[in-house]
C-alpha cells in the first residue's frame, strides 16, 4: 500500500481509468440503475482522463534536431542554456540552473546555501521523500514542523518556534502546487537571517501575492519528472536572482568546475547536469504550460464548488496570498461520518469503480525506517551525540500531520486537462457512492 501511494507510482497510472477494471466486483446485479459499480452496478465514467505527456511534431522535430546534431551533451550544445534562460524569464528570475532531476535541485541549492554537517533545517512532514533525502544527503537534520491540515502545507505559524541557534535554512513545501504561507515564513526566518529555500517541485506557475513561488526566497527548485506540469522525463531546476547562489549551484552541478576553463576546479561537486534532449523537450513543453495551467484552474475552481456541497468532503483551503495554484494534484480530505462509517480504502475502490481514480497519498513520512537508519548511521554517529540524534527523534510530534495522513485523497492533474463535464463525472460519482454509502459499508 505504500508503494501504491506514492506520488509517483499514482500519478503515473491515473491517467486512465482501466485501473478500475481490475478491482473485484461481485457478479450479482443490485437491480437497480444507480447502483454503485463496485457492487455491479453502471459506472459513471467508462473512458480514460486525458494521457501524459501531451505532445506535437513540434517535440518530435526538437528531439530529432538534437540527435542530428550529435550534440547531446550540454557541455557542448546550447539547447539547456536556451531553457534556462526561458524558465527564468518565465518566473520573473534572474537565473535558472538546470539539473537532472528535482531531488538533484534540492541537494545543488542546498550545496549553495552551505548547508552542511551541524546544521539543522526546517521541513515539513507532508512532503515527497526527496525534501528530506537531500538534507541528510548533506549530513544536516531535518526539523519537522507539523501540517496545516486545511491546507495541506507546513504550518507556517509554528516555524519560529522550531527555529534555533542552528537552524541553516527553512524548506517550505507547495504541496500540490498550492503556495505554503510565505510571509509568516519569512516573518520568522528574517530576523535571524536564515534563507528560504523554496521546494516547488510540484508548483509551476504557481503564485504568491503575483508573484511565481520559487521566485520569493533565496532559491526555488522544480522538478520536471514524468508525471509534472512541466515535464522532460526526469529533470530539474533551481532558479535565483542571487548572483553568488547562481554561480556555486552551477558549479556545483558540474563536478564544482569554474567558468575559467574545462579542468579548473574550486568547490567539490557532482555531476547533475540536464541533457541537450531534455533541454529541447522542455523548450517545447513550456510552450503548453501557460494554457494547459488555465485548463487546470478553471477545472479545479469549478470542482470545488461541487464537491464542498458534498457532507464529509472538504476540498483543501488556500491561503489569501496564494493568488494561483498550479494544481498538480487536486487535494481533498474525506470524513467518513458523511459517509455512513464508510472507510476511505473502501470509498477509494468505490470511486475507482466509478472510472474516478484517486490515491490516498502520503503515509506519516517520519515513520519511515529511512530516517531512524540514516540517523544511526556511522556517518551521522560520527558527526552527532547520541543525544542530539535522539532529540530529533524524540521532538517529532505532528499530530495535525498525522489526522491528515488518515483523510487526505488526491486527484492527478491530468484529471483536470479534460472538459467540465469530467469535473461534473467526478462529482456525481461521489455522491454516487455516498448516497449508497451504508451498504457499502456491510457489502
Amino acid at each position: 500500500m505504500r508503494e501504491s501511494s506514492s506520488r509517483r507510482r499514482f500519478l503515473g497510472v491515473a491517467g486512465t481509468a482501466a485501473a478500475a477494471a481490475s478491482l473485484p466486483i461481485p457478479a450479482r446485479a443490485s437491480g437497480e440503475a444507480d447502483a454503485p459499480a463496485i457492487l455491479g452496478g453502471k459506472p459513471v465514467r467508462q473512458t480514460g482522463f486525458p494521457s501524459w505527456p501531451i505532445i506535437d511534431e513540434t517535440d518530435e522535430r526538437a528531439w530529432i534536431g538534437v540527435l542530428r546534431s550529435k550534440k547531446w551533451g550540454r557541455l557542448v550544445g546550447k539547447e539547456v542554456d536556451r531553457f534556462e534562460a526561458s524558465w527564468a524569464k518565465t518566473l520573473g528570475a534572474k537565473h535558472a540552473v538546470a539539473v537532472a532531476n528535482g531531488t538533484s535541485a534540492l541537494v545543488t541549492a542546498l550545496a549553495a546555501l552551505d548547508v552542511g554537517p551541524g546544521d539543522e533545517v526546517i521541513v515539513p512532514p507532508y512532503t515527497f521523500v526527496a525534501t528530506i533525502n537531500a538534507v541528510l544527503m548533506h549530513h544536516a537534520l531535518p526539523i519537522f514542523v507539523d501540517t496545516d491540515r486545511e491546507t495541506f502545507q507546513i504550518d507556517a505559524a509554528k516555524v519560529a518556534a522550531a527555529l534555533t541557534e542552528n537552524t541553516r535554512c527553512v524548506i517550505p513545501v507547495h504541496l500540490g502546487g498550492s503556495a505554503a504561507d510565505l510571509d509568516t515564513i519569512q516573518a520568522a526566518a528574517a530576523p535571524r537571517s536564515i534563507p528560504i529555500l523554496e521546494d516547488a517541485c510540484q508548483a509551476h506557475l504557481a503564485e504568491w501575492k503575483g508573484k511565481k513561488v520559487g521566485t520569493l526566497g533565496a532559491m526555488g527548485c522544480f522538478s520536471f519528472q514524468a508525471t509534472k506540469n512541466l515535464n522532460s522525463g526526469e529533470g530539474g531546476a533551481i532558479v535565483t536572482s542571487d548572483q553568488a547562489l547562481y554561480s556555486r549551484a552551477r558549479s556545483f552541478q558540474n563536478n564544482g568546475r569554474t567558468t575559467s576553463g574545462l579542468f579548473a576546479y574550486e568547490r567539490p561537486g557532482s555531476n547533475l547536469r540536464l541533457t541537450e534532449f531534455q533541454g529541447a523537450l522542455l523548450s517545447r513543453q513550456l510552450t503548453r504550460l501557460e494554457p494547459q495551467s488555465l485548463t487546470r484552474e478553471q477545472n479545479a475552481q469549478y470542482l470545488t464548488q461541487l464537491l464542498a456541497e458534498i457532507p464529509g468532503i472538504t476540498p483543501a483551503k488556500m491561503y489569501p496570498g496564494c493568488t494561483r495554484n498550479a494544481y498538480h494534484l487536486y487535494m481533498f480530505r474525506y470524513d467518513p461520518a458523511g459517509f455512513s462509517g464508510l472507510p476511505r480504502d473502501r470509498f477509494l475502490k468505490a470511486l475507482a469503480a466509478e472510472g474516478i481514480p484517486a490515491s490516498h497519498g502520503y503515509d506519516p513520512l517520519y515513520r519511515e525506517p529511512f530516517l531512524r537508519n540514516t540517523l544511526e548511521s556511522r556517518g551521522y554517529r560520527a558527526i552527532y551525540s547520541p543525544a542530539r540524534l535522539k532529540s530529533v527523534l524524540d521532538q517529532i510530534h505532528c499530530p495535525e500531520n498525522d489526522r491528515l495522513c488518515a483523510e487526505a485523497v488526491w486527484l492527478t492533474q491530468t484529471m483536470l486537462l479534460g472538459p467540465r463535464d469530467d469535473m461534473d463525472q467526478i462529482a456525481s460519482a461521489v455522491r454516487k457512492i455516498q448516497k449508497h454509502a451504508a451498504r457499502l459499508a456491510n457489502a
